[in-house]
């Protein structure tokens, strides 16, 4: 658990510097999969540094919710991918969508598992 929230404490500090301080990635934000640019996705970005906060929160603390809750935003962004191959301009289409889908999906299944295993 001092790993996940480290991992998304990192990310919040990351995502902050990125959306404060670089012009070209702050005005687009990525929502299942969807491109939103402009105003929204400025509005938008502080829900990203809500969620991985809770997260760091949450795994510090050692909450129940924190795993299944992972691992339905792993298994989250695993379809945002797959989504944002096909309906992007600058994706790669649903074959890669799927790859990555895969290969992301394999970290949730991990959590999955970790979880049912400290459920006893």
């Amino acid at each position: 658990m001092t790993a996940i929230a480290g991992f998304c404490l990192a990310t919040v500090v990351f995502l902050i510097s990125r959306d404060l301080f670089v012009p070209e990635v702050r005005d687009v934000e990525v929502w299942l999969g969807f491109e939103i640019r402009g105003t929204a996705a400025l509005l938008t970005a502080p829900l990203h540094w809500a969620l991985f906060s809770l997260a760091a929160w949450g795994a510090w603390h050692n909450r129940r919710w924190l795993l299944p809750g992972a691992a339905g935003y792993v298994f989250y962004i695993a379809l945002s991918h797959l989504i944002w191959n096909e309906v992007s301009p600058n994706g790669e289409g649903w074959r890669v969508g799927l790859y990555q889908a895969a290969a992301i999906s394999v970290p949730g299944a991990v959590l999955l598992r970790l979880h049912r295993r400290t459920r006893t």
